[in-house]
């Protein structure tokens, strides 16, 4: 019998290139998404159901499911990948978009969560993929409240990965970062574009985004479709295997993260991330 998927944020990136992917290797595909109208190509394809799904939403997390359970008699894998990113100085940030970082990414995969594992249960187990980000693993510059809500969702999948172990349930963790083919980035930058910076931080924020442009220079080789296959691999991996470093532009941070001493990752980070005062009149380093 073909397997079933069910994959949160289908419009754009890598949930919609995961959705293809699915598909293309013979999979049930339901593409789920806030507004279904965007996935009108992706219901073409067969095999492939788009339904509304709004992690913000508690009905309709539901609802999806039901349609789901519905076309496909069941459920297999859910990809938990909606999300988006924040970008600015905390200290201007307004409190609602703070929350809402952690209503999309963290509290709306609980939802999701905590709606599926019934329905799992009565199947005799199932795949949890969370779709994490490096921003998870280390921390950058003016993107406080992301790290903030990535770092939570490594911490609550890691945590619940114990539990539903009992349940025959799996938990896989996917890692990616830099990828500058999806519309995750422009939406970052539409976020930021709305905020304001405190002239003190003026000198800081030229910094950060000077070393943040050649981050992405550095990072261009990766694809919406690589993290896709990624996403594959740790849905279909039957090994007690966690997290998966779906890009490689992020694997040193990752490495210098989780390898080295807290003194050698914080004297590279604070090098490299930190704006140098420079003498008065001068450009700041």
């Amino acid at each position: 019998m073909k397997k079933t998927v069910l994959i949160t944020g289908c419009s754009s990136g890598f949930g919609r290139a995961a959705a293809l992917h699915f598909a293309a290797q013979g999979w049930n595909v339901v593409a789920t998404m806030r507004t279904p109208a965007a996935g009108a190509e992706l219901a073409k394809r067969p095999g492939v159901l788009v339904t509304r799904l709004d992690v913000q939403e508690r009905a309709s997390i539901d609802a999806a499911l039901t349609a789901a359970v519905e076309r496909f008699g069941g459920l297999d894998v859910v990809v938990n990948n909606a999300g988006f990113g924040l970008h600015g100085i905390f200290e201007s940030t307004p409190r609602e978009k703070i929350l809402e970082q952690f209503e999309v990414n963290v509290f709306g995969v609980m939802d999701v969560i905590r709606a599926t594992l019934p329905h799992f249960a009565r199947r005799g187990g199932g795949t949890f993929v969370n779709v994490s980000s490096g921003a998870g693993v280390f921390t950058l510059p003016m993107i406080s409240l992301y790290c903030a809500s990535k770092f939570a969702l490594e911490g609550f999948s890691e945590a619940l990965a114990y539990e539903l172990t009992s349940q025959n349930v799996r938990m896989k963790i996917v890692e990616p970062g830099g990828v500058l083919d999806s519309q995750f980035v422009s939406r970052s930058a539409q976020e930021a574009a709305q905020g304001t910076i405190p002239p003190r931080y003026a000198a800081f924020a030229r910094e950060t985004e000077r070393v943040s442009a050649s981050l992405r220079e550095a990072r261009s080789k990766a694809t919406s479709e690589s993290v896709a296959e990624v996403i594959y691999t740790a849905a279909t991996d039957a090994s007690d295997r966690l997290r998966y470093v779906a890009t490689d532009g992020i694997k040193p941070l990752v490495k210098l993260r989780r390898e080295t001493s807290e003194d050698t990752y914080l004297a590279f980070m604070r090098e490299h991330f930190l704006a140098r005062p420079a003498p008065d009149g001068e450009a700041p380093r």
